[in-house]
């Protein structure tokens, strides 16, 4: 099996045959400033999802970076793998549903004062009753997932892992993975949270999508195809679980890749056309998309840094 050269962390200055910008200094005119990097253009999940959906929602997105308000799901789902994340960072006997509960408030405080703009999910953000039955929603999650599996029992490597790997093909791969949990025998399985309920097809299949992403990133980075990817549904309590295979993994790996090109090629002309479908219910930019009557802004240029970042509401579900 051939490696392509990976890292974990920032990502190297190396050069690819791909038109990718390379990391950048910023430098004083006046003495010697310090040297600011600046990270590559990447393919994460929720990008290559956007783009596989319609190249225009990418654009908005990762070029453009138009902002868009969350919903309530969206920043519950966040909270949520907070939770979760400081949960397994207590001792194993001290993971409990009641110390999850505990944890839910004091980090919904953190995060709010961290993003003061999510409180605009509520209709009235100074409404304790609003806030609260708010919260009560994501106390129910918490607890179904306690019925899908019991933290006091497991030992992960990682929660929240950033991983980052560069292809042969010079294609830069970056995402976070929610947990990870590594066997004495060295079998790695990949747990990912979802706050929503188990989807049908389209949506099991967008959910795949995501895990073969990272299978393939730590295959890359590990040289082990990883024994499981498991997706837990906090809203129903339904589990999914699947195992790849290497000869599937090198065909995932060269769709990516096919990904990437294609991004590249539209970021070249600025050419990222609609893809009108159901799922443009759940956009939030139909004022600017020409399926809907609407203009986009001026084409500013393929962008630097990087557009493969991934934010916390990304990762949320």
């Amino acid at each position: 099996m051939a490696n392509g050269s990976t890292t974990t962390g920032t990502a190297s200055a190396t050069e690819t045959a791909t038109e990718t910008a390379t990391a950048t200094a910023t430098e004083s005119t006046a003495a010697a400033a310090p040297r600011t990097e600046v990270r590559r253009p990447a393919l994460s999940p929720s990008r290559a999802g956007d783009f596989k959906q319609c190249p225009l929602l990418y654009r908005f997105r990762a070029v453009d970076r138009l902002p868009e308000t969350p919903t309530k799901a969206q920043v519950r789902g966040t909270l949520v793998h907070s939770v979760l994340e400081r949960l397994f960072a207590l001792p194993r006997g001290d993971r409990t549903p009641e110390a999850a509960r505990e944890l839910l408030r004091p980090t919904w405080s953190e995060l709010s004062e961290e993003s003061p703009e999510w409180m605009e999910i509520f209709t009235d953000p100074v409404s304790a009753e609003e806030v609260a039955e708010w919260l009560t929603s994501a106390e129910k999650l918490l607890d179904s997932y306690f019925e899908l599996e019991d933290p006091r029992t497991l030992s992960p490597e990682a929660c929240e892992l950033h991983v980052e790997t560069e292809l042969d093909s010079g294609v830069l791969l970056r995402g976070y993975i929610d947990r990870l949990d590594v066997a004495p025998t060295g079998e790695i399985r990949v747990v990912d949270y979802k706050t929503g309920a188990a989807p049908r097809l389209i949506g099991e299949a967008k959910a795949m999508f995501q895990m073969k992403f990272y299978a393939v990133v730590l295959w890359r980075l590990r040289g082990v195809v990883p024994r499981q990817l498991k997706l837990l549904y906090l809203s129903d309590g339904q589990a999914l679980a699947y195992t790849p295979d290497e000869p599937e993994l090198a065909r995932f790996e060269r769709t990516l890749e096919a990904i990437w090109q294609a991004i590249l090629r539209a970021g070249r002309t600025g050419d990222f056309r609609p893809n009108p479908s159901k799922l443009c219910g759940w956009c939030s930019h139909q004022d600017l998309c020409p399926s809907f009557g609407g203009t986009p802004p001026d084409y500013p240029g393929w962008p630097e840094p990087d557009p493969g970042e991934e934010s916390a509401l990304d990762r949320a579900d």
